[in-house]
């Protein structure tokens, strides 16, 4: 149906309107009126579940994604949101809702993982037309910690001592190599499982990652980055080698790291049962989950002066930001020589280092030259 704005514009006259202008009216007009009609103004939740599907079967995200927004559709945004149209949600409100999640004891990761999804419900209501504008654009995202607070790690020798506990079974035989993998690559649980006997590159001496398995699913790895080729050292090689010759299930297809007795994948709540009781055997009584065994690779390859872009690449994760905090657990050999040559001395003032007398070192740091870095 055709809209009339103003009347038009006769040649030669300053009477009616030009093309322009009654372009730039229609748009004021449009902006005033833009109110979804009866049928079409629908509650938060119905809006959500709309965007949902459109994310599921037009966008393909990844069905562990999908299930993920349907849980904090269920849990969180359908109790706050309860009953209130989509169009009758304003910035002071998004605001309300990170203060109740805040209060409620969630991280200001999860907090800002729920904004960005109610950010994409209110762009896709925009782009129908249910709302004029997107009230969570004008509101401030919750700070995130920069630091991984949680973060653990296994030294070698511990390593070495779960690698010992695992038991003298078919299941715990394949378990061994599993944890060895894990520690030596750094690929995440579901990359593990997914991996086959294919992605083991011999020739060029790494592991490649392609797939991975979530929660039942097989599909593409975490993210674009995640797809990537992990080297082997020749202990993991000589290890996985092993492993082959001794599996049932050899065909490129099958899995790495399958079940013994049936060659289908290992069940992950088993993996991660049995792995706590490998720990415990092992003495290790601290907590420590499967994928600290991924931040025991990238603390040790941090420490070991691998750069941090090369272990980004390595790792596969979001942001350099998250492959920097390996290097503050783990400082390197060499630093640690610097540390002791700057503060080495006894209560007399005389200073020795492990190495001898380190004077001219000293009078060479105080005078603002550069230390020549020691042996690692």
């Amino acid at each position: 149906m055709k809209r009339k704005v103003g009347p038009k514009r006769k040649p030669g006259t300053r009477e009616g309107l030009t093309q322009v202008q009654a372009e730039a009216r229609l748009r004021r007009v449009i902006e005033e009126v833009r109110v979804a009609p009866p049928h079409e103004r629908l509650t938060v939740g119905e809006a959500a579940e709309r965007y949902v599907r459109h994310v599921e079967l037009v966008m393909e995200r990844k069905p562990s994604t999908v299930q993920d927004y349907r849980i904090m559709l269920r849990r969180h945004f359908e109790p706050f949101f309860r009953g209130r149209t989509i169009d009758k949600v304003g910035p002071d409100d998004v605001t309300t809702y990170m203060q109740t999640k805040a209060r409620a004891g969630l991280s200001s990761k999860t907090i800002s993982n729920h904004v960005t999804l109610l950010h994409g419900i209110f762009n896709y209501a925009v782009k129908r037309g249910w709302v004029g504008a997107n009230p969570v654009a004008l509101v401030d995202r919750p700070r995130q910690s920069m630091v991984d607070p949680e973060i653990r790690f296994l030294d070698m020798g511990e390593v070495e001592a779960l690698l010992r506990a695992t038991q003298q079974d078919a299941l715990g035989r394949m378990e061994r190599v599993l944890y060895l993998t894990a520690v030596m690559t750094g690929l995440r649980q579901g990359e593990l499982v997914a991996l086959r006997w294919q992605d083991v590159d011999w020739t060029a001496g790494a592991v490649r990652v392609r797939r991975s398995r979530t929660r039942g699913k097989l599909g593409p790895p975490k993210s674009r980055s995640s797809v990537r080729a992990v080297p082997m050292n020749d202990r993991l090689a000589g290890e996985l080698e092993r492993h082959f010759q001794q599996s049932a299930f050899q065909t490129e297809d099958a899995l790495v790291f399958a079940h013994p007795c049936t060659g289908s994948p290992y069940d992950p709540s088993k993996m991660r049962s049995r792995f706590k009781k490998a720990l415990k055997r092992a003495g290790i009584t601290r907590p420590v989950r499967f994928h600290d065994l991924r931040h025991t690779y990238g603390t040790h390859m941090a420490g070991a002066g691998v750069p941090m872009r090369t272990l980004q690449e390595l790792m596969g994760p979001r942001s350099l930001q998250t492959t920097e905090t390996y290097a503050d657990y783990a400082p390197r050999s060499h630093e640690r020589q610097w540390a002791e040559l700057a503060f080495a001395g006894n209560e007399t003032g005389n200073e020795v280092s492990a190495s001898g007398d380190n004077s001219n070192q000293k009078k060479s740091l105080q005078n603002g030259e550069t230390l020549p870095e020691p042996t690692a």
